[in-house]
């Protein structure tokens, strides 16, 4: 299978040189590499790589569409521009994708400057929408080093193959940055395929949390948009109760936290756009072949390490922890769930 890596470039980029090198090292004569110029300040020299330029800066998922438009490979990869990949990441991913329950792969992402230290090994999903980068600041461990399945890929590095990012639409372009990974994960599960990580696909990611001065505003919007387009009916009313709950809670923290305009503006945001809204859920959920996946990959607990824990959240979680366990339809208590057990990658005759 040919495969075609995506990068998506805006402003100052010092680690866009290195990210590209280390993913022209890894390719072969039939893939590709596209970086699509967002408004780079400095573009590299771009040796054997395609450069997209848009009209206009449209998102980081509008990047990525405007990529994969101008690709020709059966496997899409999608890196970070302050990624820089280990040998033989793309090969891993691609490997992931030969079995064909696999609708998305992540792989490993570390952080830099302190050896072998978790960036994030996929995202966990709160029932509420938040999501958050698993194992953040934790030494990598053999234990870490096994495929299992996600909730949510890390957008930082991950890949698909081409019909699935045609049979899901690819990521929502009107999210324009943050939550567009999650929003594609838990779509791909409920068109019934699974998400995994890929242990031996790794990137060393140069992370700030706070990049954007807007961050928290999309951040909020986009997991509203998420949760009122992408859960089903009768996941949406198990949740509601919860969120009813939750949003004053999560205002105090914006405010506490210094972001409390911005969660505002998120509201705002949905309520003037009502229909929006209403018109994307129809879209998203009409596309709909597994009603019943998000079930049990979203978290009643938050449990992310990465900024500080409200007073009370351990009793939150404990509470919303049994809240979730009355709310599941009996049905679900006594089946196996497709994500209760791993067999991704088991084969003997797959190396992963």
């Amino acid at each position: 299978m040919s495969i075609s890596v995506v990068v998506v470039g805006f402003g100052d980029e010092p680690v866009l040189s290195e990210c590209l090198q280390s993913i022209r090292a890894q390719l072969h004569d039939d893939d590709e590499l596209i970086l699509v110029d967002h408004g780079v300040t400095e573009l590299p020299p771009c040796t054997g790589v395609t450069v997209v330029t848009p009209g206009t800066n449209t998102g980081f998922g509008g990047g990525c569409a405007a990529g994969v438009a101008a690709s020709r490979g059966d496997v899409l990869a999608f890196v970070n521009s302050d990624a820089v990949l280990h040998q033989g990441a793309i090969a891993a991913l691609a490997d992931a994708l030969a079995e064909p329950t696999v609708g998305l792969v992540g792989g490993i992402v570390l952080l830099p400057g302190t050896p072998e230290t978790i960036n994030s090994m996929g995202l966990p999903v709160h029932l509420s929408g938040l999501s958050w980068s698993d194992g953040y600041g934790e030494a990598l461990a053999p234990s870490h080093l096994k495929p299992r399945q996600l909730t949510s890929v890390a957008g930082a590095l991950f890949a698909c193959r081409r019909e699935t990012w045609d049979l899901l639409g690819g990521m929502d372009p009107a999210y324009f940055m943050y939550h567009e990974d999650t929003d594609l994960s838990l779509r791909c599960h409920l068109a019934g395929l699974d998400v995994v990580l890929c242990p031996d696909a790794v990137a060393t990611h140069a992370y700030e949390f706070s990049r954007n001065q807007d961050k928290m505003f999309y951040l909020e919007r986009n997991r509203a948009l998420t949760v009122l387009a992408d859960y089903p009916n009768h996941l949406l009313a198990r949740v509601f109760p919860a969120l009813l709950v939750l949003e004053p809670l999560y205002l105090c923290v914006a405010i506490r936290d210094g972001w409390g305009c911005q969660k505002l503006r998120a509201w705002w945001w949905l309520l003037r756009h009502p229909i929006v809204v209403v018109a994307r859920r129809r879209r998203v959920q009409a596309a709909v072949r597994a009603p019943r996946a998000l079930d049990d990959v979203l978290s009643p607990s938050v449990t992310q390490t990465q900024l500080s824990q409200p007073a009370g959240s351990a009793f939150l979680n404990r509470a919303f922890a049994a809240y979730w366990k009355l709310a599941q339809p009996r049905s679900n208590t006594t089946c196996t769930s497709r994500h209760s057990e791993i067999n991704y990658r088991e084969s003997a005759d797959i190396d992963v």
